[in-house]
C-alpha cells in the first residue's frame, strides 16, 4: 500500500475491493505507515516490496523453493533473472514477459503462461504489470496459483535487474525514495501528483 495505491482504489472499484479482500496487505509507502500510526491503525512494519522480494528471493535460494517472474518491460524478468542467479546460484528462478498489453492480454498469451505454471509449480510468482493491472489479473487468475504464494511488485524488477539504480539508503529511510526515482524519471510526475 502507498499513496498511488489508494488514488487509484477510489477511482477504481474493482480494484478497491481486490485490495480490501487481498490476503496480506504490505505497507509500502512512509506516509501511509505514518498516517497510520496517527489514525491508531494498527501498523508495525513498512516494507517495500522491492525489499521484501529480495528476503523471498532469498529464502527461496536457502529453501531450494521454486520462483517465476511475469511481466516488466521486454527482457526485464529475463535480466532479473540472470542478476539474482549472480546473488543466488542456487535459486530456481524462471522469467516471462507474459503478456505485451496487459489491458487487453490474449488467451495464448495467458494459456502460455499457465502451461509452464502447471509445469514449474512455483512456489512464489511475482508479477510486475504495474498497479492495478498486477493485481487484478493475479485476483482474475487466483485459482491458477493455488499453491503459490503471489505477490504484485510493481517496479521491483527495474532494480532487482539493475535497470534503475535504488536511492541511497538514507533516503530510503526518510521515505523519499519517490523523490530520488522522480529525478531519475521526470515522466512519473502526473502519477505522482
Amino acid at each position: 500500500l502507498n499513496p498511488e495505491i489508494f488514488a487509484l482504489a477510489e477511482e477504481n472499484n474493482e480494484f478497491k475491493k481486490v485490495i480490501a479482500e487481498a490476503q496480506m496487505r504490505i505497507i509500502d509507502g512512509t506516509y501511509v505507515f505514518i498516517i497510520a500510526r496517527l489514525m491508531g491503525i494498527h501498523a508495525q512494519v513498512r516494507m517495500q516490496g522491492v525489499d521484501l522480494m529480495q528476503t523471498l528471493l532469498d529464502y527461496a535460494s536457502r529453501e531450494r523453493l521454486r520462483v517465476m517472474l511475469i511481466g516488466g518491460a521486454p527482457e526485464i524478468a529475463d535480466r532479473v533473472v540472470d542478476c539474482q542467479k549472480r546473488v543466488y546460484p542456487r535459486l530456481e528462478i524462471t522469467g516471462l514477459q507474459g503478456i505485451k498489453d496487459v489491458r487487453n492480454p490474449s488467451k495464448q498469451e495467458e494459456d502460455h503462461i499457465f502451461a509452464i505454471v502447471a509445469d514449474t509449480k512455483p512456489h512464489f510468482v511475482f508479477v510486475a504489470f504495474g498497479s492495478p493491472y498486477q493485481e487484478l489479473w493475479i485476483d482474475k487468475h487466483k485459482d491458477q496459483f493455488e499453491a503459490s504464494v503471489v505477490m504484485g511488485v510493481g517496479g521491483a524488477f527495474d532494480f532487482l535487474s539493475g535497470a534503475v539504480p535504488r536511492a541511497p539508503k538514507f533516503m530510503r529511510s526518510l521515505g523519499l525514495e519517490w523523490l530520488f526515482r522522480l529525478v531519475l524519471q521526470p515522466w512519473r510526475i502526473k502519477r505522482q501528483l
